[in-house]
């Protein structure tokens, strides 16, 4: 059975940082690309960053210079790391399996999720 398990969410004022972490379990992790997604009340799923098998990063624009994503095949744990937090940024976090033929855009088997709350 595929699982992620996400960690690290909080609440934080704007401008502060977050480290999410995601391990992943029941597949093989290398052949994986893996996303990071999101999810503010009221709103659709947001794809935020994804990593292909190869390192290779990609993100979206409302987070591109301030959040980093990597991935560590040793241990089947994608880290995003968030900084400049903005309250826009308010969101359930989750990682899944990108599975689409174009990065952002499909996923599978997401996680339960870890809450960041921007908020002064």
């Amino acid at each position: 059975e595929v699982k992620f398990m996400e960690s690290g969410g909080g609440s934080v004022q704007p401008g502060g940082s977050l480290r999410l972490s995601c391990v992943a379990s029941g597949f093989t992790f290398r052949d994986y690309s893996i996303a990071w997604v999101r999810q503010a009340p009221g709103k659709e799923l947001e794809w935020v960053s994804s990593i292909s098998t190869q390192q290779s990063t990609f993100y979206s624009d409302s987070v591109k210079g301030r959040f980093t994503i990597s991935r560590d095949s040793g241990t089947n744990t994608v880290t995003l790391d968030l900084n400049n937090l903005k309250s826009e940024d308010t969101a359930m976090y989750y990682c899944a399996q990108d599975v689409g033929s174009r990065f952002g855009k499909a996923f599978n088997n997401r996680g339960q999720g870890t809450q960041v709350t921007v908020s002064a």
